[in-house]
């Protein structure tokens, strides 16, 4: 699945809940969500290398990162940001920038 096809799912789900009433957010809310959701992932990620014990710990954390990413879109999405372009600007000015500190 392409990325511009996983922001279209997002959306739809972002749709179902505003549709349903069971959620009308904006980026606040959905940043409320992120930090919430990374504090989970947190703690399957301490599971993870035995410092809790946590049952399923692989499909949670599975779950726990799709639930980051949507959220992580969504605030793009509410803050029209164009998450494919200035993820991919940042990933090349990363490069650039470990490639002239290797040098």
């Amino acid at each position: 699945m392409q990325f511009q096809e996983l922001f279209d799912k997002a959306r739809e789900i972002k749709k179902v809940y505003n549709e349903t009433g069971k959620k009308q957010w904006g980026a606040t809310e959905y940043t409320q969500g992120l930090v919430s959701d990374v504090g989970d992932l947190l703690k399957l990620v301490m599971a993870k290398n035995n410092f809790r014990d946590i049952e399923n710990v692989d499909e949670k954390l599975k779950h726990e990162l799709s639930d980051c990413l949507w959220a992580t879109m969504m605030i793009a999405d509410e803050l029209g940001i164009d998450l494919e372009k200035e993820f991919v600007k940042n990933m090349d000015q990363l490069k650039n920038r470990i490639s002239s500190e290797n040098k």
